[in-house]
């Protein structure tokens, strides 16, 4: 494959990520416009709308001013004056970042892995300024400069994370690395070796270790909504969107389902979330009030829960069984033995590293969902990460020690 046909494959899967991320939000909106509105609207309002979408689910902040009647309809306090919208729907940031990695796969099985990276990059960015552009209207204003850069740096690092394991599988490692790859390695291989396992240990325990805490989250999420869902129906039929609303309101709703689990891993974690100013939804009680109108609401844990003082515990347990499981990889053949300090900091670096990432998603979850007291919707970032490393940590640490006792199945595998 020559350059040219790199390059235009490369933009023409630019296009269609872009294309299909608009269109999850457009085609619904569409049938809305032909089926209830009898195509008497503007078609160009409703693709203002789901270009808006498309922008807020990448992370780019709405202003919105809404008309005398509608603010007045609302009864919201704050509603006639310009508000900002800025909680990311996750879902559609996670299919650009996951379209993004098989556009840098594609790439890196050619000879021109940088031209297809650099195209399909650059071509992200001219078709986001674009959408941008167009999405601007006296409801609604993208900030023009997120719009520009935010879409297109969450579609770039998946086409950079492609393009590396795209290399990785068809070079061998070694062999496959450019020159800042070859210094980065070299710098690396320099640090001495304890030090090297230390980091290596709390990165890998630490992503782990997070990533546990979103499953059990993910896992949670999945039995509230299933508990509750005589509560969401009823809150479905009280919106009285008809079958397109319907669906348009669901679509939405799972693009919010990442920001749940995020959620849900600030209620485990401690903090919990809060649903406008001065509510709360934590394992000590909940407190809130008005929220924002979506039926999968209805699923949010009610009053104090008895026992919610043990859902506290799923990071702790979880710090501790995968630092266990983390000294066991380590321990392998022809690694010296490291220092009880070098496992415990091992153990406490597991915690900085998760409460890192909790830290990072809680605040690309938070933000504001409307006027008054939705401004303040989502977890404390700060809290949550330090909470995080703390609980993470500090059992990490006392799993590194106890993890001195091998499982039976690195036992046989070292003789």
């Amino acid at each position: 494959m020559n350059r040219i046909t790199t390059a235009l494959l490369a933009a023409l899967e630019a296009l269609l990520v872009v294309a299909i991320g608009i269109g999850i939000a457009m085609v619904p909106l569409t049938v809305l416009w032909a089926a209830h509105f009898g195509l008497s609207v503007e078609w160009f309002v409703f693709w203002r709308a789901a270009a808006d979408i498309w922008l807020l689910g990448n992370g780019v902040d709405l202003t919105v001013q809404l008309g005398p009647d509608v603010a007045a309809a609302l009864a919201l306090t704050g509603a006639d004056t310009p508000f900002l919208i800025s909680v990311v729907p996750l879902g559609f940031a996670m299919l650009s970042v996951l379209m993004g990695v098989h556009t840098g796969r594609r790439a890196a099985e050619t000879p021109h892995r940088w031209t297809g990276v650099g195209v399909a990059v650059g071509t992200y960015a001219i078709l986001a300024a674009l959408v941008t552009l167009s999405a601007v209207s006296e409801t609604v204003a993208p900030n023009q400069l997120q719009g520009i850069v935010l879409p297109t740096l969450i579609y770039a690092a998946g086409v950079l994370v492609g393009a590396e394991l795209g290399r990785r599988k068809t070079a061998r490692a070694a062999e496959g690395l450019d020159l800042v790859s070859r210094g980065i390695r070299a710098a690396y291989q320099r640090i001495p070796h304890t030090t090297r396992t230390v980091i290596e240990g709390a990165l890998r325990g630490g992503i782990a270790a997070a990533a546990g805490v979103l499953i059990v989250s993910a896992v949670a999420v999945a039995v509230l909504i299933a508990v509750n869902y005589a509560t969401i129906i009823g809150l479905y039929e009280a919106v009285q969107a008809g079958v397109f609303g319907g669906a348009t309101i669901t679509l939405a709703q799972l693009a919010l389902i990442p920001n749940l689990v995020i959620w849900a891993a600030a209620w485990f974690v401690g903090p919990g979330i809060a649903l406008g100013v001065g509510t709360t939804v934590s394992p000590i009680g909940t407190v809130v009030g008005t929220l924002p109108g979506l039926p999968l609401f209805g699923a949010l844990p009610q009053g104090t829960p008895t026992y919610g003082f043990l859902g506290l515990l799923a990071p702790v347990l979880i710090g501790f069984v995968f630092a266990v499981v983390t000294r066991q990889f380590l321990d392998r053949a022809g690694v010296p033995e490291r220092t009880t300090l070098a496992h415990v900091l091992t153990g406490l670096g597991m915690g900085v590293v998760a409460g890192a990432l909790l830290c990072l998603l809680a605040w690309w979850s938070a933000g504001a969902m409307g006027p008054g007291r939705l401004v303040e919707v989502g977890p404390n970032p700060l809290l949550v990460g330090a909470l995080a490393a703390a609980e993470i940590g500090v059992a990490a640490a006392l799993g590194m020690l106890a993890g001195r006792v091998r499982l039976p199945g690195r036992r046989s595998s070292k003789r």
